[in-house]
Parts: C-alpha cells; sequence; structure tokens
C-alpha cells in the first residue's frame, strides 16, 4: 500500500492534468461510469466536525476524511481502493489533494463558460484555495490583470506580490470589470454585490459549503442566466448561496453543461467539491506513483 505526502501531490498532480482530469471526472458522471456521494459531518460540541466525502471512478474507488477544529485547524486524508477487488492501494496525505482538484474544478468550468478571450481577473479572498483557483483558470484563459481583495491589507498585498496581481482597494474595485470573478472565502454573507458584475461574467464561487453561508447575493443568483453546479444532490445540502436565495430553476449540473459563451448572459459556477473528484485526482497520483515505486519502497514497508 503506497503512502504518499503533501510534498508528492504536489510534484505528482500538476493542475493542466487535474483540469484534463475534471473534464474526465464530468464525462464519467454522464456516462454512468462515476458516482458520487456527498459530503457527511459530524460535529461535536467543542466545535470539532469530522467530514467523509466518498465517489467511484472508472476503476477506482476512495473516500476523503478530514477533521476540523476552528481554533485548531484542519486535517486532511484520502485513502484509494481497487474497484474491482476492494483492495486498499494507497493513503495520501490530502491537504493539497483538495486544493488542486478544487481548483481545476473551476479551471474545466471556466473553459467551458468563461469569454474565450477573458484576460481579466477579479479575486475576493486570498486564502490558500484563491491561489489554485487562479492556477487553474490561468491556464485555460490568457489571462493578464488579476486584481485582488481581502479583509486583511497584509495578506492581500503578499498574495499580490507572490502571484503577479494587483491589490485592489475594495471588493468592488477587485471585482467591477473582469470577465472572470472567483470569490474564495469563509464568509457568512455575501461578499459582493449584483451591479458590480456585468453581462458577460463567469461568477466561480467556491468559498462556502454549508447550508446557511453564502457569498453571493440572492438577487444575483437569480439574474444569472445559467448556475452549474457540481452536483445537484450535494448542492441540495450544502450550497447556500442557492439554498438561501431559493433559486434552482436556472441550476444544471457540471456533467451536462456544454461548451458556450454569450456576452449578454451571466454565467456562475457553484463548486462544493466532491468526493469523485478526489478519487480521479487520488487514482492518477498512484498511478504516476507506480511508475517509480522506489521512491516510496520505506513508506510502503511501514504500511504493510
Amino acid at each position: 500500500m503506497f503512502y504518499f505526502t503533501e510534498s508528492d501531490i504536489q510534484e505528482l498532480l500538476p493542475i493542466t492534468e487535474a483540469i484534463r482530469l475534471m473534464r474526465l471526472t464530468f464525462e464519467a458522471l454522464a456516462e454512468g461510469r462515476a458516482q458520487n456521494q456527498p459530503r457527511r459531518r459530524l460535529i461535536l460540541e467543542s466545535g470539532s466536525v469530522l467530514h467523509s466525502m466518498a465517489g467511484a471512478f472508472i476503476n477506482y474507488f476512495g473516500t476523503k476524511f478530514y477533521s476540523s477544529n476552528p481554533r485548531y485547524g484542519a486535517h486532511f486524508y484520502f485513502v484509494l481502493y481497487d474497484g474491482k477487488t476492494a483492495t486498499p492501494l494507497a493513503m495520501m496525505e490530502a491537504n493539497h489533494l483538495g486544493q488542486i482538484r478544487t481548483g481545476a474544478a473551476s479551471g474545466y468550468a471556466t473553459d467551458l463558460l468563461a469569454n474565450p478571450d477573458a484576460d481579466t481577473v477579479g479575486i475576493i479572498g486570498t486564502g490558500f484555495q484563491a491561489r489554485t483557483q487562479l492556477a487553474a483558470i490561468r491556464a485555460v484563459r490568457p489571462i493578464k490583470t488579476v486584481r485582488v481583495w481581502s479583509r486583511t491589507e497584509e495578506k492581500r498585498v503578499k498574495f499580490a506580490e507572490e502571484c503577479s496581481a494587483t491589490a485592489a482597494n475594495s471588493a468592488e474595485e477587485a471585482v467591477r470589470g473582469a470577465h472572470i470573478v472567483v470569490t474564495a472565502t469563509n464568509a457568512k454573507d455575501p461578499v459582493l454585490e449584483s451591479d458590480w458584475i456585468a453581462p458577460g461574467t463567469l461568477v466561480n464561487a467556491m468559498g462556502s459549503n454549508v447550508a446557511n453561508r453564502r457569498e453571493l447575493p440572492a438577487d444575483l443568483m437569480l439574474r444569472a442566466d445559467l448556475v452549474a453546479v457540481d452536483s445537484l444532490e450535494q448542492a441540495r445540502i450544502e450550497a447556500g448561496d442557492l439554498i438561501l436565495a431559493n433559486s434552482w430553476a436556472n441550476v444544471v449540473e457540471l456533467q451536462n453543461v456544454k461548451r458556450q459563451y454569450d456576452p449578454s448572459k451571466i454565467t456562475i459556477f457553484k463548486s462544493l467539491g466532491l468526493g469523485v473528484e478526489d478519487v480521479a485526482a487520488g487514482a492518477f497520483v498512484y498511478e504516476r506513483g507506480l511508475a517509480t515505486p522506489e521512491r516510496f519502497a520505506d513508506r510502503n514497508r511501514a504500511t504493510r
């Protein structure tokens, strides 16, 4: 049984490959060759939470489980199994796995829905997820300008310096006029206003996966011509942006979305993060690891 560290994931799973894998994942879901099980949460009085999510992708299945506490942080792991024999194949530290596949899902949605000539990105949020969101968008569109805003000036200046972006003075300044907008925050209430978003814009909202939290206002959700979600079943459980707006008429699963762009329309990708995405990404890492088994020999003996 292989054991992969966070640094292994970063080395073996480049963002371009992850975007390709997300395309294959949603194609497999559409064809019935993949399955997703929505996230489950066990919540303790201490504030600690155990999260679990599972999926199956072609020849593999697996589950990601992670613990979190608002005071002490989070810890992520993923276990991959053989789909035919149920044999455990690999265990992975999964913080970077989740970051990369989440960014890649937005990259795939962006490739389907954004202006083909989009060159301006506005980002609200400067955490670890914002970085892979930007990397994935840059992989599929000719981005020239990136404006970023977050509540902490020090963090947005650092993000701007490290990611070749401009630190905006307000959320509106970051967003208004951008061809692609990203919200990657832990906010409970909307972080932008509908009238900041012009027709032809794609909004990638990925910061919230809890039913009582949202990043986007209800009027923007209703105004959008198309809202793509990675899973409708999971969205009905935890997509606060949609649940609080009670807005479902314009919602389509990403597996059913075809490449499209209309400069008169607003589109939204509401990303929640799926277990099946972890399986596809984890399987790729495992198969690449098989090509160089000697590098994992010591760890393999330790996990038997």
